[in-house]
């Protein structure tokens, strides 16, 4: 195995040293939960690395976005070069979950769009839990949904080596088992082809490929290949070959999982007709009967997840198979901005669980799809072994667990809180006007706090109108292109950005210097002393930073926050004086969050969820593309909503449209 190696030119500095040191010892005491509660900017990232460089543990980092996500990703992934870091967030670019309204008898199928690169990047993770133990994996709150189990995956690989006696054709059927696919004209992810004595098999948890050679039964080479040129990486003596997908079933135990399957649907039929449900039953009927031959005959059916408590033999309420499942017990996790985080991980169960209740209460699922579920938060914590919390708020829930919590205050750079000054909300765009300009002259960056999407929209156009160069960002922006923006807006392609809370947590922007806070006086979650102080420490990476309260009074939450900060300007300020520090914004290069190899193309930003239908022309193929955009951004905010009549609908108009094309 090799061994966690941290490569930074930087030492631990400040009072980096005696939080790592602190901490470590913690964990060698056996310690389960502890506390690093560090301030932005102070690196805290750089401290879980060298935490993990010293304890030598297989490790988890949990995050609550996927923005945020991404860029912890980066950063351990340029902190540890020769070890394995993974990135394992949700794979769907849109997702309508499968849902019944009873109220208007509508039962929306389930719909989604799969991110290829991200699938690939979930099967990487578990791929590389599976081969070594210098793993770590950089996840959102996607680790507590289920999973498929650890051992099927690993006992279905393929294992293989130079000279060994090997059917050709029943290797190629082992490969079907494991979800591959064959194409002998193409080669891609999760596929196979077979040329003469050659076979070429592309992993779907690979960016290579790679080509096995045979002498009639003997394998007489193994060699990676990259499937787009052609060139040759590297040869093997032996290999092993992991299933395309995390739900996959031996083949003795498919007959098995039938029957406990089938046991559960008779007595739900045995319900339903002794409760008059007729129609229930005979829908309940049909559906799974099609599921369970499609199971018998190729080991996999739509929807297979659903099955999952059966398939593993799991009682009625056990938790399902999840990430931490494929860790050796002795893993390490880190759960970042655990203020937001570990409440997020708690509330997952309860909205899962009212969804699949109509599937069953009317005949669309049998009882087990409840077990198809995210775990309950006690048992997640059932699941760790020891955790260390990560912000610089954190709540009495994660204090009241910690043996210990390490504070972290002293920014390496010398860099201090920003400075912050509260003005009335009467004449604020104005003033926010002059304030960006400044910055603008200075080629610094700003960011402007809304409370809602509507306001952030609006602002958005108004400062545009002023020919300023801005763009939003909150919650109904994809994944990517939420990175892209960030990048934009460090690179300089523009000057402001506007948002909501997700620009709180952890988002590294060394460039901007102004934050201005719209109604910074109302009482709510957004305006909360824990995340005032968030939104503050945004500004906390450049020298020249500066914040600004807009309000009509002055809340008890503000006060904290600026009290906060306060104490520890002054605990900064006297470091900077004792070891002659002088304050520098923070130079980081501008890189993609994310690196994504096999780049994604780029999707222009050509439309808005403002745009009408009639103004395109159908019968022009770039129109029709358009349209589609349009229509599919529509679509992803009512899903987000809930408001799954409204989506289904939109999702008709897009297959139409699409239909016009073919």
């Amino acid at each position: 195995m090799r061994p966690f190696q941290v490569i930074s030119e930087y030492e631990p500095s400040g009072d980096q040293p005696e939080a790592i040191k602190s901490l470590v010892g913690g964990l060698a005491r056996g310690d389960r939960f502890q506390t690093l509660k560090g301030v932005t900017g102070s690196g805290k990232t750089f401290t879980m690395a060298k935490i993990i460089e010293s304890v030598q543990k297989p490790t988890l980092v949990i995050s609550h976005n996927k923005t945020l996500a991404a860029q912890l990703y980066r950063e351990f992934k340029s902190f540890f070069p020769d070890n394995a870091v993974e990135y394992f967030v949700s794979y769907y670019d849109y997702y309508q979950p499968e849902a019944y309204v009873p109220a208007r008898d509508l039962y929306i199928e389930k719909d989604a769009s799969i991110n290829d690169e991200i699938d690939r990047m979930r099967l990487s993770a578990t791929f590389s839990l599976m081969e070594r133990r210098d793993v770590i994996v950089v996840s959102t709150v996607s680790c507590i949904y289920g999973l498929g189990l650890p051992e099927s995956y690993r006992d279905m690989r393929i294992h293989i080596e130079k000279g060994m006696s090997v059917d050709p054709a029943e290797l190629k059927k082992k490969l079907i088992s494991l979800q591959y696919e064959r194409n002998d004209a193409v080669l891609e992810r999760g596929r196979f082809r077979s040329r003469g004595d050659v076979l070429e098999i592309f992993p779907a948890y690979m960016e290579e490929a790679y080509r096995i050679e045979f002498d009639w039964e003997e394998i007489t080479r193994i060699r990676k290949f990259n499937p787009i040129s052609g060139d040759m990486i590297m040869e093997f003596d032996e290999l092993s070959i992991y299933p395309a997908k995390h739900f996959v079933l031996p083949e003795n135990a498919i007959p098995n999982a039938l029957g406990r399957i089938r046991t559960q649907l008779e007595d739900q039929l045995a319900f339903f007709k002794s409760q008059g449900k007729i129609v229930e039953a005979e829908r309940l009927k049909t559906r799974t009967e099609y599921d369970m031959e499609m199971l018998a005959e190729m080991g996999y059916c739509p929807g297979i997840e659903n099955y999952s408590a059966p398939i593993a033999d799991r009682l009625p309420g056990e938790p399902p198979a999840t990430l931490f499942h494929y860790f050796p017990g002795d893993f390490l996790l880190f759960m970042d901005e655990s203020h937001v985080t570990f409440p997020q991980i708690g509330a997952m169960y309860e909205g899962d669980r009212s969804r699949k209740q109509n599937l069953v209460d009317f005949g669309f699922r049998l009882p087990c799809a409840l077990d198809n579920r995210p775990l309950k938060l006690n048992e997640f914590e059932s699941m760790l072994n020891q955790v260390i919390f990560v912000s610089a708020t954190p709540r009495e829930t994660e204090l009241k667990r910690s043996s210990q919590i390490v504070e972290q205050v002293i920014r390496p750079t010398g860099l201090i809180d920003p400075l912050i000054e509260v003005r009335p909300s009467e004449g604020q765009m104005e003033n926010i006007y002059q304030e960006v300009k400044k910055r603008i002259e200075k080629n610094e960056r700003s960011l402007i706090l809304t409370l809602t999407k509507r306001m952030a929209e609006d602002l958005t156009d108004y400062l545009a109108g002023l020919g300023l160069k801005v763009k939003y960002i909150h919650s109904e922006v994809e994944t990517i292109e939420r990175v892209e923006i960030l990048k934009g807006l460090r690179s300089g392609e523009f000057d402001i950005l506007v948002g909501i809370n997700l620009l709180r947590e952890g988002i590294d922007l060394p460039e901007v210097s102004f934050i201005g806070i719209l109604d910074a006086d109302k009482i709510g979650f957004l305006r909360s002393a824990t995340s005032l102080i968030q939104i503050i420490g945004r500004a906390a990476r450049n020298e020249n930073g500066m914040v600004v309260m807009y309000c009509d009074r002055m809340s008890d939450a503000m006060q904290t926050a600026i009290d906060e900060t306060s104490r520890r300007r002054k605990i900064q300020e006297e470091w900077n004086t004792a070891h002659n520090i002088t304050p520098t914004t923070i130079k980081k290069a501008v890189n993609d969050i994310l690196v994504r190899e096999n780049e994604l193309k780029k999707e222009a930003a050509e439309t808005e969820s403002s745009v009408l239908v009639n103004s395109f022309n159908l019968f022009i193929p770039a129109e029709r593309k358009k349209l589609i955009k349009a229509l599919e951004k529509e679509m992803n905010e009512y899903a987000e909503m809930l408001q799954f009549e409204e989506a289904a609908v939109i999702r008709d108009k897009i297959l139409e449209i699409k239909r016009m094309g073919e």
